[in-house]
This record gives C-alpha cells, sequence and structure tokens, in this order.
C-alpha cells in the first residue's frame, strides 16, 4: 500500500482531472431529449391557448353583464314611476268626465287639470290619440264592433270607451275601443 500524502487528499485509485473520460450521448437519447422538450412547449402551448380562451369568454361575459345592467338601470329611470302612472290614470278618467259632465264651466278646475297633465306629460306620460284610425291589436282593445255604414269605415276606430296612455313611448294602458265591422 501506498502512503496518502495528507496535503493531496487524493486517492490511489483516481485518475488525474484531464484524463476523466467525457460522456456522450448516443443521438437516439439526443432525438428522444429534443422530442420531449418538443412534447412540453406543445402542451404549454395548448395550456395558453386554453387560458387565454377562458379569459377572453370570461372578459366577453363581464362586458355583457356591465351592457346588460346599464340598460337595466336605464330602462328603471325612465320607467320606475310606472305604477304610480298606472295608479293615477282612474283619477284622470274621472277628472275628465266630471269635466265634461259640469253645467257650468269652472275655470279653477280645469287649471288644476291642465296643470296636472302638464306635470304627467313632462314626466313621459302620454295620451293615445286613436278615434278615427286602424285597428291595432297592439295598441287598442276592441269593448265591442258595431255595423258600420260604409266600407270604408270597416276596421276603424269609431269611439274610445277608455283612453289609452304611453308612458316614455311604450303602452301603459291599452285604449278600449269600439270597432266598425
Amino acid at each position: 500500500m501506498t502512503k496518502v500524502d495528507k496535503n493531496n487528499p487524493k486517492k490511489e485509485n483516481e485518475q488525474p482531472v484531464d484524463q476523466v473520460e467525457e460522456v456522450t450521448e448516443t443521438p437516439e437519447e439526443t432525438l428522444q431529449e429534443e422530442a420531449t422538450e418538443t412534447d412540453k412547449l406543445q402542451e404549454m402551448g395548448e395550456k395558453l391557448a386554453t387560458l387565454n380562451d377562458k379569459y377572453l369568454r370570461l372578459y366577453s361575459e363581464y362586458e355583457n353583464y356591465r351592457k346588460r345592467t346599464n340598460v337595466e338601470k336605464a330602462d328603471l329611470l325612465l320607467n320606475g314611476s310606472r305604477e304610480m302612472m298606472k295608479a293615477i290614470l282612474p283619477v284622470i278618467d274621472d277628472f275628465e268626465r266630471a269635466l265634461d259632465n259640469m253645467k257650468t264651466e269652472d275655470e279653477g278646475v280645469r287649471l288644476i287639470y291642465n296643470k296636472l297633465i302638464k306635470i304627467l306629460e313632462q314626466k313621459g306620460l302620454k295620451a293615445m290619440q286613436v278615434k278615427g284610425e286602424k285597428f291595432d291589436e297592439n295598441l287598442h282593445e276592441a269593448i265591442t264592433q258595431v255595423p258600420s255604414s260604409s266600407p270604408e269605415q270597416k276596421g276603424l276606430v269609431i269611439d274610445v270607451v277608455e283612453k289609452g296612455y304611453y308612458l316614455n313611448d311604450k303602452v301603459l294602458r291599452y285604449a278600449k275601443v269600439v270597432v266598425a265591422c
């Protein structure tokens, strides 16, 4: 046995550094590593595409939600008073009947009526003008039909039993009418 030098802790059977053999890979191993790297890159690309698609769908869904809520908010502001207007319509009807049946014109009552109508019109209420127009089931409710005196009147509104109203160009109450047949 040979002695090991304390200053040089090298073992007996070790080879010097310059004599170490270089490990080389075979071409098959290199191709296999490149194939696995390509597979990994392709898999990461697919994951990226999937995540990007999910992101775009989520973003567009959020944008649609935001637009829909803005439209609903605007509609609520425009038509939020719908129920209150519907409750006032019978009072307006009674007011108009009272004005029509008064023996003497009372200027004060007429003033109050006009003021009420003007305020409601500012809030979007508008009366339908239907007498003499062609019957439209989207706007009118036929109460009865009467025979017409001429063929030109057939299908026209002859009389209005109850006025119809729009609130911001949407039908609030359908007009109840008499139609010529």
